[in-house]
């Protein structure tokens, strides 16, 4: 007797924790409103943060997920060396000309917006001589910004012989398409910081304008019915402005592998 009312009793506190569930996302789906339907909150980010984890290691693209030591919260970090062309012996100029009309940054992140008018000031921007590069080691970082609601790529740069590189030579080693719309975003978006779990100085992007683009790609993946991952998405519209690419095959239907739940 006493064992069936200890079922009965387990199988209505399932049910009602399963109401109470559904009740959550009732009210949140209702709280959200035009302007904010793009806010990712921790909890998909850190969602997010594990399908890219999934995705990486099928790709050995070199993606991990870091523990601060004595707390919950952890950032995506990846280790890349990145060959640019040697300041000492390259013709580069440090801004192109400006248009009549200064571009849209937000929008000229997405893809094929406003992008062909930079594209064609950028030609000839650039003379490098062949075979003059150096290889540098980037650092990248990827954190939740409670802030802004969005994830902040940080990174820092050295050269092989360990020298931090300053402000002014990350700045030089960024293109010159993606400098100019940098320069002429709010709070100049490229800029150095103590990170937030770390406390070393890091640079980074800053997030003021992330939701106004992601906003305009989320709205048209939606319209196309695609499945989405913010976190991917956000990465591979910002990352190449730091020289981090987002490989094409991370838009490849993955294959089943084990889920990745230590975030």
């Amino acid at each position: 007797m006493a064992l069936w009312i200890t079922y009965e009793m387990t199988f209505y506190y399932v049910i009602l924790l399963r109401l109470f569930t559904n009740a959550r996302l009732l009210l949140r789906c209702a709280a959200m409103t035009e302007t904010d339907c793009c806010v990712l909150d921790e909890e998909d980010f850190r969602r997010c943060c594990r399908l890219l984890l999934q995705r990486s290691e099928q790709l050995r693209d070199g993606w991990s997920w870091e523990v601060v030591q004595g707390s919950d919260e952890g950032y995506l970090r990846k280790t890349a060396l990145r060959s640019v062309p040697d300041p000492q012996t390259s013709t580069c100029s440090s801004r192109p000309k400006q248009s009549k009309e200064e571009p849209d940054c937000a929008s000229s992140l997405v893809p094929d917006s406003g992008r062909g008018e930079l594209d064609e000031e950028d030609d000839g921007s650039c003379i490098v001589s062949e075979g003059s590069s150096v290889v540098l080691q980037y650092e990248y970082h990827i954190l939740y910004s409670s802030s802004y609601s969005t994830p902040v790529l940080y990174f820092r740069a050295f050269t092989l012989e360990g020298r931090s590189l300053t402000l002014e030579e990350v700045w030089s080693f960024v293109h010159p398409n993606f400098r100019l719309c940098l320069q002429n975003s709010p709070l100049n978006a490229l800029s150095q910081q103590e990170h937030p779990l770390l406390g070393q100085p890091f640079f980074y992007l800053h997030p003021c304008r992330t939701e106004e683009f992601m906003k305009l790609v989320l709205t048209a993946a939606e319209d196309k019915h695609r499945p989405m991952n913010y976190v991917l998405l956000w990465l591979s519209l910002v990352g190449p402005a730091v020289g981090l690419d987002v490989p094409l095959e991370y838009c490849i239907e993955p294959q089943p592998s084990d889920p990745v739940s230590d975030i």
